[in-house]
């Protein structure tokens, strides 16, 4: 029972921002309105989504999944960051750190690869238009975005339960704000070279790959562009791609900034700043990038508002 206790440790200290304490408050204040926004933007175009028939297509449907995983994410880190930053106690219990781990990797994971499907789609409308609806029928939809949901699960479950598995000897503190499996596995007292191995490959086949299907779906989509006379095809192909491609710039531009950056003092932190960044303030932008640059979803929205005002008023009125 010792070396259980000592193998396992029943808290971890997560030290986060704590070494500038004075930018705690600042901090706190700034990721509880961004975690707001970020809930009620892709709350929003969930029900809008759902509720509107003209958005009854592919890419909103792939739309709602990717606003659902944001808040999934978001909210299971974002709340101990709160309590993390607004009290003296930095701890989070050993279920809690395991239950983030295994929900940010499986998360993490199906983004990537939501991502790259949604890319597909993009090309099935550019590229081949005319098959678009038997291309992309409800069925292969609803397999893409299970597969997707499926496929990150599966990694987690591997790999974060690898990482459990190994002794960290008493060691409990991450200098991070949440729980991540490549720091765990710093913690461990035993060779983690497995680890290590199943981790990149994992991320060759959850982040390689799907990066590497989305700059295919866009070259060719670039091509197709490219062949088009009119302005008009060019101003329908833009406003078509472009909120994709935003979203895929923040997501993929957040991690290869964070893993390829050169070792220097000052790294880590900046890897803070950056982690912050696309768990936290990514998610709060997708909504907006989406209602924004999207004359479709905010002409669905104007008449879902208008209309639930409008049986509001008739229901008052009787």
């Amino acid at each position: 029972m010792e070396i259980a206790n000592v193998s396992f440790p029943e808290v971890f200290i997560l030290l986060g921002f704590s070494e500038r304490p004075s930018l705690e408050p600042i901090l706190f204040i700034f990721v509880l309105g961004i975690y707001v926004v970020s809930v009620l933007g892709n709350g929003i175009i969930i029900v809008v989504s759902c509720m509107d028939v003209h958005l009854h297509t592919p890419m909103y449907f792939f739309l709602v999944n990717l606003s659902f995983l944001d808040i999934s994410f978001t909210t299971s880190i974002v709340p101990q960051l709160l309590v993390n930053l607004w009290g003296p106690q930095k701890t989070i219990s050993y279920g809690g750190c395991v239950i983030q781990f295994y929900i940010s990797h499986w998360l993490g994971a199906t983004e990537c690869v939501l991502l790259a499907v949604m890319s597909y789609d993009r090309y099935a409308a550019i590229c081949r238009p005319l098959h678009y609806t038997v291309i992309m029928h409800p069925k292969l939809c609803c397999s893409l975005a299970f597969a997707s949901w499926l496929g990150g699960l599966t990694t987690s479950m591997v790999g974060s339960t690898l990482t459990m598995l190994l002794p960290l000897c008493g060691n409990n503190r991450i200098d991070h704000f949440f729980c991540e499996m490549p720091l765990i596995m710093q913690l461990a007292c035993v060779d983690t070279s497995f680890n290590e191995v199943e981790m990149y490959v994992a991320s060759f086949i959850f982040v390689v790959l799907p990066l590497g299907l989305i700059l295919v779906s866009y070259s060719r989509i670039a091509w197709a562009v490219l062949m088009i006379r009119s302005a008009e095809g060019w101003r329908k192909a833009f406003n078509t791609c472009s909120s994709h491609v935003a979203v895929v710039a923040l997501f993929y531009g957040s991690i290869i900034f964070m893993y390829l950056q050169p070792a220097k003092r000052n790294s880590h932190e900046e890897g803070k700043l950056v982690a912050l960044f696309y768990t936290v303030v990514t998610p709060m932008l997708n909504p907006l990038i989406y209602t924004l640059r999207n004359k479709t979803v905010k002409k669905a929205l104007r008449h879902t508002v208008l209309q639930n005002c409008g049986s509001g008023g008739t229901r008052g009125d009787i």
